[in-house]
């Protein structure tokens, strides 16, 4: 039986930390790295080991993978003069690299194309299902690359993911991730507007998402975020600045792509507006805030 490969992984934030547990717990042997070392205690504990910069995991593991917070951070960590593809040199066993983080379609064919130059293969894989999916496994993880690199991936992606699927080419990942956050984008706004309404008209808002979460109204944000609106729990389970990030990124491509689109436009903007008011690192279930906010002045 093939030995498994060995992983580094870069990033260890919401979903990151998660992600790497369940690795560690299928057997894989982990070397990682992120900005700050205590981030990652818990997981060396369980036996995952250190490594000071990226170009030192092309040197000592067969795949790399990151979840990092912007495509600067994608561009740094990979094409860096302290970066993965610098120390995949001929005799590094570094093989493919994976960027789970939600980034840049053009960034991805960029590493695709780097990374092919020095025999890598490269694979942009975001996912959807919060910190709820890498906790549980549950992930929806959208790639593009080549067909044998999707292969050659799929056994560390079935232990993160449940549904799992090869979009097309480099960057197919990214442009699938982006039809996501635009779909959950215009959803938040309704799911904040009718826990307001069911704010406003007195009613039990918990019996009032196990009422509509099973019909036609049902949606992963009301029946995962609308509990958690309900209690005022306002931790991450994504970032609301990230999540700006990812509506950025958009909204620049359906520009480039010549399409408008209204509703993520002004879904940004309520987001904009949350993190005016201090709550850039809550989790995206804070645009209630915002919608609150903007009913109190106007009453």
């Amino acid at each position: 039986m093939a030995s498994l490969p060995r992983i580094g992984w870069i990033g260890i934030g919401v979903m990151g930390r998660s992600m790497v547990d369940r690795l560690i717990s299928a057997g894989y042997e982990l070397r990682i790295t992120t900005r700050t070392r205590d981030k990652a205690a818990s997981l060396l504990r369980r036996g995952a080991v250190w490594a000071d910069r990226p170009a030192d995991l092309a040197a000592t593991c067969d795949v790399v993978i990151s979840m990092v917070g912007y495509p600067r951070d994608v561009e740094a960590v990979y094409l860096g003069a302290d970066g993965v593809l610098a120390g995949a040199g001929p005799d590094a066993p570094l093989k493919l690299i994976i960027d789970m983080t939600t980034s840049s379609p053009a960034l991805a064919q960029q590493l695709a194309d780097e990374a092919g130059k020095r025999n890598v293969k490269s694979l942009d894989a975001p996912v959807s299902g919060g910190d709820i999916g890498a906790r549980d496994g549950t992930l929806s993880i959208m790639v593009g690359g080549d067909s044998s690199a999707f292969e050659d991936a799929s056994p560390i992606f079935n232990h993160l993911g449940k549904t799992i699927r090869l979009q097309g080419g480099p960057g197919a990942g990214q442009h699938t991730k982006m039809v996501n956050q635009i779909l959950i984008a215009t959803n938040m706004i309704g799911v904040a507007e009718g826990l307001l309404y069911a704010e406003r008209a007195n009613l039990d808002i918990t019996r009032v998402i196990e009422s509509v979460g099973g019909g036609a109204a049902g949606s992963w944000s009301i029946n995962n975020l609308g509990p958690r609106m309900a209690k005022g729990d306002y931790a991450p389970g994504f970032y609301v600045e990230h999540f700006i990030k990812d509506m950025g990124i958009a909204l620049a491509e359906a520009e480039r792509m010549q399409l408008a689109l209204p509703g993520l436009a002004l879904a940004r903007q309520l987001y904009e507006a949350v993190r005016a008011q201090g709550h850039a690192r809550s989790g995206t279930q804070a645009i209630l805030l915002a919608l609150r906010h903007l009913n109190t002045a106007a009453s």
